[in-house]
């Protein structure tokens, strides 16, 4: 499995991006994905990638990182069948929503064009163990005050703003009740 071949299926797929161009979807899926790169080599352990897609970031960064374990969460069947089939031997896919997965499991949680940042922050940061981070790709206008709220209340740090990346530390361990029911979050953010 090639980069070039998962984009080009990502881009001939429906209902995966409205990407039609290779070009554009080489900048938006693939070189945006690999930017957290270099953040992630400052935690280690096992990688989540929220809300996986049609695979970004999730794909690139498992190919970029072999040696790591990439977990590409989905809840919608139809795109986990689609992600199966590109997933490279050292990530595996599951269907399910962050809600209902195993709290503090993962080392990092990536989130890119899931959610609004509170909400990406409340699914992402009770499934990290302490001392691990979420990576969330915000745009310009994302509120990092918001955002810095809601990470403290789930145990996360300030938010470390990288060039449209944040990073929330986790500092320590979620409190009871989160992550909250499935909906939850996104129908009444913290």
């Amino acid at each position: 499995m090639s980069l070039d071949e998962w984009l080009a299926a990502v881009v001939a797929t429906p209902g995966l991006t409205g990407i039609r161009d290779l070009g554009e979807a080489r900048a938006m899926l693939l070189d945006d994905a690999l930017r957290a790169l270099p953040l992630l080599s400052r935690w280690d352990g096992p990688i989540v990638d929220v809300g996986s897609g049609g695979g970004s970031p999730g794909i690139p960064l498992a190919v970029a990182l072999p040696e790591r374990e990439v977990t590409l969460l989905e809840a919608e069947r139809r795109k986990c069948k689609f992600l199966e089939r590109w997933a490279p031997a050292n990530a595996c896919v599951v269907w399910g929503r962050a809600e209902e997965q195993p709290v503090e499991g993962w080392g990092v949680a990536t989130a890119k064009a899931l959610a609004h940042p509170p909400v990406a922050a409340e699914w992402c940061l009770p499934l990290l163990r302490v001392g691990g981070a979420a990576i969330l790709w915000v745009g310009p206008s994302a509120d990092l005050a918001d955002l810095a709220r809601v990470s403290a209340l789930l145990g996360g740090g300030e938010p470390e703003e990288h060039d449209g990346l944040v990073v929330l530390p986790k500092v320590k361990a979620t409190p009871e009740g989160f992550p909250r029911r499935v909906g939850m979050a996104k129908k009444r953010p913290l």
